[in-house]
């Protein structure tokens, strides 16, 4: 039983003015494995505070400096790679196939911001007038709970290279990984109140971040519903905000598509962190003409995947992180067949010889339509919908059909095809025969799925404003 009663504000681990408990719990096991004490409103000023007090001399530090904090911050999150791989499986229920991935994922986008860092021009000429890129100043990092310590790392990373300083918000529900990431980052040596790390609730330390003056930047992973929050109570101090939001994203399988080579990335694209993905690949478009063949190559398929223990190496898909989260998922699932979907294989309930644990059987419908709640909504769990399409033109206007824009794929016998369909789907990435990653490249949404990017230079530049000087 882990008891974590501390914060880190101005380079120190502190005990909290904040008295509540939160009770952190094993998703597989449904057991109590600790309590965090939570930050409150005193809390986030005086992290805020820290952070101000130390901006004007981190703003004025060099690129070599910089990159010289970043290489110890790298090392120091190597360092801490095995224990956090355990607190990623115990506490958030990443299987095998996900959670070494997310435990040294957090080291690598470090790195990643070191490289895009060394590149970078902080200054360049403009016609007869000469334009900086200043930090904007605070800058307030809210990350969510499925995929804690990456989003910690990368968020402060650029941060911290862009010369701004933070304050940053975790999930509560990820307080374990929290602190192995806080601990390792105490050691990078960094100066004090460069970072501060308060780990509460969204409406309490999260909205004090949203609207507190002092903050000039906020980046935000998380819901739709939040992110709109954050812009209404930022808008009083007009803070730059990046928001990484929702999504609901569409999986094209054209007509000339090989069934056996595209519906196991079309499976891996939809369940991929137990379907606790923003950009999990949830509608799953086939052509009508093809619906049957697909529908088999997708029931036997799904039948080779396995929900259970994280512990297990035959996991495919983990449990859901919490009570709330299952209990969530579930009520989608009577939604589907209540909206007339087919549930083609899955449903309900816990997957058989399991009784506990937040475990979610991988389920597929079939014959949805893209009005349907379950084609609309995001669900955040192993549960996907197989919607026919008659032409490549209807495939587009289904795939265009929402609310949100964050990730598409497009699977197609033809690459060359495949690219002019990706070119029409409204969304901040489209995948074209691949499930490949790469971090120097913009990554955020349109429509409701976010506004910003995050990683390479774009994510850098959203921490920085321009300043144009002119000398006579």
């Amino acid at each position: 039983m882990q008891k974590i009663d501390k914060i880190y504000i101005n380079g120190e681990f502190l005990t909290p003015h904040g008295t509540e408990r939160f009770e952190l719990f094993n998703p597989a096991t449904e057991e109590m494995i600790g309590t965090v004490q939570l930050a409150d409103v005193e809390d986030t000023q005086r992290a805020i505070a820290a952070a101000k007090a130390a901006f004007p001399e981190w703003s004025r530090t060099t690129k070599v400096q910089r990159i010289a904090a970043l290489k110890r911050m790298h090392a120091a999150v190597v360092a801490c790679e095995e224990e956090l791989l355990e607190a990623i499986i115990t506490e958030y229920g990443a299987p095998a196939a996900r959670s070494r991935w997310m435990a040294s994922y957090p080291a690598d986008v470090i790195l990643q911001v070191m490289q895009t860092l060394e590149s970078f021009e902080f200054e360049e000429q403009a016609g007869i007038a000469k334009v900086i890129l200043c930090p904007v100043g605070v800058a307030g990092l809210i990350t969510p709970w499925n995929s804690d310590a990456g989003f910690i790392c990368n968020k402060l990373a650029t941060a911290l290279a862009a010369g701004c300083t933070a304050v940053i918000k975790p999930s509560e529900m990820s307080a374990i990984q929290t602190q192995i990431i806080t601990e390792a980052l105490h050691k990078a040596e960094l100066p004090a109140g460069v970072f501060n790390i308060v780990t509460g609730r969204g409406e309490v330390v999260g909205a004090e971040i949203s609207r507190h003056p002092d903050i000039a930047k906020i980046s935000f992973t998380g819901s739709t519903a939040v992110g709109k929050g954050i812009i209404e109570s930022g808008a009083a101090t007009l803070k730059r905000v990046t928001l990484e939001l929702g999504g609901k994203s569409p999986t094209i399988i054209l007509d000339d598509a090989d069934a056996a080579t595209v519906v196991p990335m079309a499976l891996m694209a939809g369940f991929m962190n137990s379907g606790q993905a923003c950009i999990a690949g949830t509608r799953i478009l086939v052509p009508r003409s093809r619906l049957t063949e697909f529908e088999q190559a997708f029931s036997r398929a799904v039948e080779q995947i396995q929900s259970g223990s994280p512990r297990d190496e035959k996991t495919d898909i983990g449990p859901m992180v919490s009570r709330k989260q299952w209990e969530r998922v579930q009520s989608y699932i009577r939604l589907g067949l209540e909206e007339g979907a087919t549930l083609l294989t899955g449903g309900e309930g816990r997957p058989a010889g399991f009784d506990k644990g937040w475990l979610v059987k991988p389920t597929v419908f079939t014959q949805v339509n893209n009005q349907m709640r379950i084609a609309r909504e995001e669900i955040f769990g192993p549960v996907l919908s197989i919607i026919p399409y008659e032409t490549e033109a209807d495939a587009l206007k289904i795939a265009n059909d929402t609310d949100y824009g964050l990730n598409a794929m497009v699977l197609s016998g033809s690459l060359e095809r495949g690219l002019r369909v990706a070119r029409q789907i409204e969304t901040g990435r489209v995948l074209v025969n691949t499930l490949a990653h790469e971090p120097q490249a913009p990554f955020g949404g349109v429509k409701q799925s976010g506004l910003g990017r995050e990683m390479g230079k774009w994510g850098l530049m959203a921490y920085l404003e321009p300043k144009t000087l002119l000398v006579g």
